[in-house]
């Protein structure tokens, strides 16, 4: 679906992408991760033709974007992070008018409005102001216009900043659904979020892609994508007083574990553990009974997600 060789787009001076090479295939919901002015934004834009590489190429289904005619951006639904919307139109009218400067018949028009609005779950709003939306129905009706025009590729970019939780998991539902018809890219800092809802994740670094550490051309993050683990197990992060290794030992002989992994500082010891059950309130009182300081339980996966975020995203000192 997508070949990006070598692509570099510079703003004058400024390199904000450096020779970026990757391959995404049809159906594939891939997410971009990296902290502000990483290159995400400024990648995805090219993708959607809103941008010419400096250098290298972009190959979208077949096509070379510089050379692709006008009409070839019909192939392609792009969300940027503030959707573009007119708040004095109803939701309805909002989707005619989009559809109509795509070219779209007027007679495919009002029943292809009510398919999207069901796929992103805005039936009840086609006849409201744009204006009195909440957030993230405005997000909804932005996705709503990126895919009315049944394009195989779809752009979001940050689709779920400033999201409530359980409008983020709503969010999750409708772009995991966009797969059945699109390649999906999302550009996000939800860390957890982005592990949750993509199939890949591709990490950007100073405008460059971090790479597997066996120098693979594959410049997926496995470690992100590893820690998920599957609903049926549980990650756990423990901020601990004691010797390290005592600690270590007690873990690797205790039955409720999987695996764990420690941080050992001058005073505290941060243990991530994953569990086969929810049996977090034994594994504490177990460490207690053996004469361990409990100072913290959290989540495991966010912690780590974060902690390994920084890894990959940290500046060369």
């Amino acid at each position: 679906m997508i070949e990006v060789s070598n692509l570099s787009r510079f703003y004058g001076r400024f390199c904000a992408v450096d020779d970026v090479s990757f391959s995404i295939s049809d159906g594939e919901v891939v997410g971009f991760l990296g902290r502000n002015g990483a290159g995400k934004s400024t990648t995805l834009k090219v993708l959607a033709g809103l941008l010419t590489p400096s250098s290298g190429t972009v190959v979208v289904d077949g096509v070379d974007m510089t050379d692709a005619p006008t009409g070839f951006r019909q192939r392609i639904g792009f969300l940027p992070e503030t959707p573009p919307l007119y708040d004095d139109m109803t939701v309805r009218d909002f989707l005619s008018y989009v559809g109509s400067l795509r070219g779209m018949s007027a007679g495919d028009l009002p029943r292809r409005i009510d398919e999207v609005a069901r796929k992103t779950d805005i039936a009840d709003r086609l006849d409201q102001l744009i204006s009195e939306l909440s957030h993230g129905y405005r997000k909804r009706v932005g996705i709503a216009q990126a895919i009315l025009h049944r394009p195989k590729l779809v752009i979001l970019d940050e689709p779920i900043s400033g999201l409530d939780p359980a409008q983020i998991r709503e969010m999750r539902r409708v772009i995991r659904a966009l797969a059945q018809e699109s390649t999906v890219l999302i550009s996000s800092h939800n860390l957890h979020e982005i592990s949750a809802t993509c199939d890949r994740i591709l990490v950007l670094r100073k405008g460059a892609l971090v790479r597997e550490p066996d120098g693979a051309q594959d410049p997926v993050a496995p470690t992100i994508g590893g820690l998920a683990g599957g609903p049926a197990r549980h990650h756990v992060a423990l901020t601990l007083r004691g010797d390290g290794p005592a600690i270590e030992q007690h873990l690797k002989d205790s039955a409720l574990v999987e695996g764990q992994s420690l941080k050992v500082g001058p005073e505290l010891v941060l243990a991530y553990v994953l569990m086969h059950e929810d049996r977090v309130e034994e594994l504490v009182e177990g460490l207690v009974r053996a004469g361990f300081g409990v100072r913290r339980v959290e989540d495991g996966l966010s912690t780590q997600l974060e902690d390994v975020f920084l890894d990959l995203t940290a500046e060369a000192k």
